[in-house]
Formats: structure tokens, C-alpha cells, sequence
């Protein structure tokens, strides 16, 4: 009776929990560990419409537990399939083996590699001796060789010799799965060219695309900012309005992130909101300083379809990226409600815009844009709400709302993404509700009004009167980026969580944000269990890359890296997992062995690591001296009853790690946490 009754109290304020039964199956889907075939998901559909059709009958009868637990299963099975569909729906073929040759297509897009390079993405793909059907239908690749002048735009069909291969695995398992990652943008292959890439046929021949020519547009809109601003305000206007980050200097982004406001580059909700908000109190201004029209007018209405227009016309100059499209959404949602005269900040609003971002693009759901986004706006949403209902800034003066408002608005959003931005970036900064508190509010009262007054001057040639105004606004906020950058102490290092840690910081605070009652204080009860996962989380004891050429073995609680140069990638990523703030250099100095040679004993078990010529390596000898051995480069196969890895095992399994328990050393490699997915290769899975 108890139960039916706490259930009953909530069936007002059940939608809220639609998008996080359907993202629980989401989730699910993603984590399991053997793709469903086409069986599994007819059959899932037909126990989804069962479960509807019972949970109608139930609800009749008042069993209220019964009929939410069938909509909760429901919803989840409904989330699993549609991530499943989703998934088969962008299948294209992927590069399987490494490939060098002839290389041509057209560039969709461009940008800049983490070593600066010049980087294309080409679809329309040919490559030499391979089949039209096994072409990916995308590949992105970094030009290393001599520049020969060409300016090259979207649309351009170019041509080059150069190196492809398959999306590399997770660096470590269980670490961020970059082939689940491209599989959703339709990459099959990456890769590089030290040669001249020549352009075959320009642009102007070949836009048949509206989203190419669109593509153009934005490029050339944001060069002209970068052109007409300074050297570092223009790439950061071009990167908030065109989405264009190429030209943003490395040192400039590090003291955006030591100061937690990176996530003013990124264009998603605090923008789209920023821009339509000021469009809607603009034109709501104008029309009521109108006394005839302020009268006669719905001025709300027609002052949120100017806004939804804005931020139609705002997405496409943008590129309209998952972010994007999920602020869009959001926006658009609370317009509706504007519209149909409903509350717009509710967290049923919030829950329609979750809904569709998960159904359109589930993969959104495990990257940190979607995390930290909707963390955000319903931990705001929520909390404003109880202050509302509690008359809590009544005592307050009317010129000390927007004050407090802010603070509480920074704390709060701070507090509710701080734990998936530490999880998924390895840092933590310690003054960045300060930094944020001096910057937030100069980027929406400057630099988007300036950007708004810009676009509407351009006609008339005055569009420099808005980029002025944008690039005051922009340089005080960088001068904050690099003053809170400097403090002592602004930033920690914080080391991975586990794969449940996350999900209960997330369920914990959704229940203190959605239920309704007392009840809702159980929701810490699973952010306290997080907190002691995420403290007692054990790192890998030694870590071998996907290349078998880099090992790190923790000495003294720290990683020591057997070479100071060479798979970079995964070493910087080891390091950041580990909670520690050192370089590859300094890691390697660590080291108490060579770059080629280690035999350490872990946890009473002997390992050696051997990746010297393999003419002058005694497998034998090693297999019977030692209890583990790893030979990357060593193609022949390891006796039979050796422990170890060779190059074909990496090829095939991936990175490795090692853990010491008390009852010796387990291991496992990337591909057999991956599973056997859509989206890893068909040799790879043969490996597990």
C-alpha cells in the first residue's frame, strides 16, 4: 500500500522520467557486449508493444507499481532499439588493413590536427585496387607534405599519396572507444600523406550539396572575422559563431581549459540561449515600447517565433554539430512553450528536448557535450523551481535578483557538471566558478549582442561596429582565461572513474531533481557510493599500447614509460587516466629500465618486455624464465603454454593491461572489452 501510494504521488511528474528509462536502454545497448542481430530486435519491439498493452490494463486497475514498472521496461527496450537501428543505419564500410596509395576525394571538411597540420575529410572516396564497396565512404587525412599553394575550400576534388588504415581502438581497455566514435560520423579511414596533394577539380564544378555549399559559406564568413578582428579574439569569434576552432592558438586553449571556460567555445545551450534570449527581449522591447501594437499584439508569441528564427538561421551558420542540434532542440522546445503559453523553463521542457536528441542521435547520450549540457540546465531548472515555489528572493531587493541569480546560476551548473567534466577530462579546476562569475555575464551582454549587431549591420557595410564591440568583450574574457590560468593551484589532475561510477552520479541526482517528496534525498545515496568508487578505483598495474611498442608500469605509485617520443597519443591519455599531471618526457625519466628491454616482477609473477630486433631474441629462453612475455615485434607464435603477446596479438586484441591482485596478475586487452560490435572490424573480432 505504501508503495503504491509513493508511486501515485509522483504520476504527475513522471515525464521527466521518460528520456531516463529510454537512455538507461541506450546505455545498455552500448554496453553490452555482442551486437543483436535482427531477431533480437523484432523480438524486443514485439515485447515492447506487450509491455505498452499491459501497462494500459494495469493502469486501468490502479496497480499503479505494476504499470510503472512496465513502462520503465518499456521505455528502456524502446531506447535499446532505437540505438540499435541508429547504429546499422549509419553502417558503412571500414578501411580493414593499412593501406598505401593513390588517394582521391572530395573535402566535406576541414581542419587542423593536434600537431597543426592541415587536415581534410573527403567523401566521394577512390582508392587504388580496392573495391567501390569496401571504399569507406568517408576518410580523414593529415597533409605532412610540401604546400604547393593551393587554398583548398569544401567541395574541391583533390588527389594525394598517402597512408590509410582502420580507426585505432581504445588505448587501453575500457578507455574511450574512438571506432564507436567515427563509426556514427560514417570515418572509415584515417591516415596521413608526406607528398604533394594536388587539386583536381575545383569547388565551383562540384557543390551539388546544399550542406557543401553551406560548409563554404561558413568558411569564407569565417575568415573575414579573423581578417577584421586581433589575432587571438578573431579565431575565438569565428570558433563561437562559425564553429571554426583551427586557428585558436594551443596555449590560449589550455588557460581556457585550466579555467573552466573551454565550454564558452563550445556552441551549445549557453549560446543558442544567449543569442535567442537577446533576440527575444529585443523584439518584445520594440513592440512594446509601441503603445497600438503592445495592445492588439501577442508580443511574446511573435517575439519567440523572431527568436526561433535565429536560431534556425544560427544553427546552419554554426554547422549545426551534435551540440548544436541539442541546443537547438532545447531552445526550440521552450520557444514551443512560449508559444502555447506553457511554462518554458520546466523540466518537462527539459525532458522533450532529452527525449529527441536520444532518439535522433542516441550515440549522444556517452559523450560529455549531452552529459554536461543537460546535467546543467535540469539541475538550474530544478533548483529555480524551488526557490520560485518557495518565495525565496521575495525578501531580497529587486537590484540584488540578478546578482544572486547569477552567483546561484554559475554555482549550480558548476556543481552539476563538475563531476562529468573531471570524468571525462581528467581535471578539475579550482577556480572556475570565479572564472565563469567574470565572464559568463560579459558574453551575453557584449560579445553576443555584438555578434547579433554585426550580422544586422553587414547590409549596410557597418558590420565592424559589432565585431568591436564583440572583441572588447572577447578579450576580457581571455585575459580572465589566462589570469585564473596563472593562480597556483587552479587546476588537479583526477584520475578515471569506473565504468558505474558515472551512471550513479547521474541517477543520484536526477532523483534529487525529478522526485517529488521527502523521498527525493535518497537520491545521494548513490552519489555518496560514486564518491567511493571513484576514490578506491584501481588503475592497471602495467599498460602496453595497441602498437605493443609502449609500456608504463607504475613504480612508486607513479607510471613510468619505457621511451620519451613515440605513441604519444596513448601516452598522454595514460597519464591523464592516472590522475597525474606529468608529460611523456617526464614519464619516461622515471623509468629504471630501457626503451626496449624490461623485466620486473609484479605481485610475485615475473614479466619481461622484450622489443629489441627479434633475430637476437630467445623466445624459448623467455617463455621458461618467466611467467608473462610480451615481444611486439615477434610475428611467429609463442610456444605452446607461454603467457604473453606478440605483434599479431596486439594487432588482433589491441592495448593491454595488467592488474596485480592477490592471487597473482590478470589481464585483458581493448577488444575483448569492445566486444563483438558494429562498429569493430571484422579481423579485429576474429582476434578475441
Amino acid at each position: 500500500m505504501a508503495i503504491s501510494t509513493t508511486f501515485a504521488r509522483q504520476q504527475s511528474h513522471l515525464f521527466p522520467w521518460v528520456p531516463v528509462c529510454f537512455g538507461s536502454g541506450v546505455g545498455g545497448y552500448f554496453s553490452i557486449a555482442s551486437e543483436p542481430d535482427w531477431r533480437h530486435l523484432a523480438a524486443s519491439s514485439a515485447f515492447i508493444c506487450t509491455l505498452w498493452l499491459l501497462a494500459i490494463l494495469f493502469d486501468r486497475h490502479r496497480a499503479c507499481w505494476i504499470s510503472m514498472t512496465l513502462w520503465v521496461l518499456s521505455l528502456a527496450l524502446g531506447g535499446a532499439t532505437i540505438a540499435s537501428i541508429r547504429a546499422n543505419e549509419v553502417a558503412a564500410p571500414v578501411l580493414s588493413y593499412r593501406y598505401y596509395g593513390p588517394i582521391e576525394g572530395r573535402i566535406v571538411s576541414i581542419d587542423k590536427s593536434a600537431s597543426e597540420k592541415t587536415r581534410l575529410t573527403l567523401d566521394q572516396v577512390r582508392l587504388s585496387h580496392v573495391a567501390p564497396h569496401r571504399t569507406p565512404i568517408r576518410a580523414r587525412i593529415s597533409l605532412h607534405g610540401p604546400d604547393l599553394g593551393f587554398n583548398f575550400v569544401p567541395g574541391d576534388v583533390v588527389m594525394t599519396t598517402g597512408h590509410l588504415g582502420p580507426p585505432a581502438g581504445p588505448v587501453e581497455p575500457g578507455g574511450f572507444d574512438f571506432q564507436r566514435h567515427l563509426w556514427f560520423q560514417q570515418l572509415g579511414a584515417l591516415g596521413y600523406t608526406r607528398n604533394p596533394t594536388l587539386r583536381l577539380a575545383p569547388a565551383s564544378d562540384n557543390i551539388d550539396a546544399p550542406s557543401l555549399r553551406l560548409y563554404k559559406f561558413r568558411l569564407l564568413l569565417s575568415n573575414a572575422i579573423k581578417l577584421r578582428m586581433a589575432e587571438q579574439e578573431g579565431p575565438f569569434a569565428a570558433a563561437i559563431i562559425t564553429g571554426d576552432r583551427s586557428d585558436l592558438d594551443p596555449a590560449l586553449l589550455d588557460a581556457l581549459r585550466a579555467s573552466n571556460l573551454a565550454h564558452l567555445l563550445a556552441i551549445s545551450g549557453l549560446h543558442m540561449g544567449l543569442l535567442t534570449g537577446a533576440v527575444f527581449a529585443m523584439i518584445r522591447f520594440a513592440l512594446a515600447a509601441i503603445p497600438q501594437l503592445a495592445v492588439r499584439l501577442p508580443i511574446r508569441k511573435i517575439a519567440a517565433i523572431c527568436a526561433f528564427i535565429a536560431a534556425v538561421l544560427y544553427l546552419g551558420v554554426s554547422g549545426a554539430n551534435v551540440a548544436t542540434q541539442r541546443a537547438f532542440i532545447m531552445v526550440s522546445v521552450m520557444l514551443l512553450a512560449v508559444c502555447v503559453e506553457r511554462s518554458a523553463l520546466s523540466l518537462r521542457a527539459v525532458a522533450i528536448a532529452a527525449f529527441l536528441v536520444l532518439l535522433t542521435s542516441p550515440e549522444a547520450l556517452v559523450g560529455p557535450g549531452f552529459q554536461m549540457s543537460f546535467a546543467a540546465t535540469t539541475a538550474l531548472v530544478a533548483v529555480f523551481a524551488v526557490i520560485r515555489d518557495k518565495g525565496m528572493f521575495v525578501v531580497l531587493p529587486k537590484f540584488l535578483n540578478a546578482a544572486v541569480t547569477l552567483l546561484l546560476s554559475s554555482f549550480i551548473a558548476g556543481v552539476a557538471t563538475a563531476p562529468f567534466g573531471a570524468a571525462h577530462f581528467n581535471q578539475l579546476s579550482h577556480y572556475g566558478l570565479l572564472a565563469n562569475l567574470l565572464s559568463v555575464p560579459v558574453m551575453g551582454l557584449i560579445v553576443m549582442p555584438g555578434a547579433l549587431l554585426a550580422g544586422g549591420l553587414t547590409p549596410l557595410g557597418l558590420e565592424g561596429v559589432g565585431l568591436w564591440i564583440m572583441e572588447l568583450g572577447i578579450t576580457w574574457i581571455l585575459r580572465v582565461a589566462e589570469f585564473v590560468a596563472d593562480l597556483d593551484g587552479s587546476t588537479r589532475a583526477i584520475v578515471a572513474p569506473g565504468p558505474w561510477v558515472l551512471p550513479l552520479i547521474a541517477f543520484g541526482g536526477l532523483m534529487l531533481c525529478i522526485w517529488q517528496g521527502a523521498g527525493r534525498l535518497f537520491g545521494l545515496a548513490p552519489i555518496c557510493v560514486a564518491v567511493i568508487l571513484w576514490q578506491g578505483v584501481e588503475r592497471p598495474t602495467a599498460l602496453i599500447s595497441e602498437t605493443g611498442r609502449l609500456i608504463g608500469v607504475l613504480q612508486n605509485g607513479q607510471r613510468a614509460l619505457n621511451k620519451p617520443k613515440g605513441d604519444g597519443f596513448s601516452a598522454r591519455v595514460w597519464l591523464e587516466n592516472d590522475g597525474d599531471p606529468a608529460d611523456q618526457m617526464q614519464a619516461a625519466q622515471r623509468a629504471d629500465f630501457s626503451a626496449n628491454y624490461l623485466r620486473t616482477d609484479i605481485a610475485g609473477n615475473t614479466l619481461v618486455f622484450n622489443a629489441a630486433n627479434p633475430k637476437t631474441i630467445d623466445i624459448e629462453a623467455a617463455c621458461s624464465k618467466n611467467d608473462f612475455v610480451i615481444l611486439p615485434r615477434v610475428d611467429v607464435p609463442l610456444p605452446k603454454g607461454c603467457t604473453g603477446w606478440n605483434a599479431v596479438d596486439f594487432a588482433d586484441g589491441g592495448a593491454v593491461a595488467i592488474y596485480a591482485t592477490d592471487t597473482g596478475l590478470t589481464y585483458e586487452n581493448s577488444r575483448s572489452r569492445q566486444g563483438n560490435r558494429l562498429w569493430v572490424s571484422k579481423s579485429q573480432r576474429r582476434g578475441q
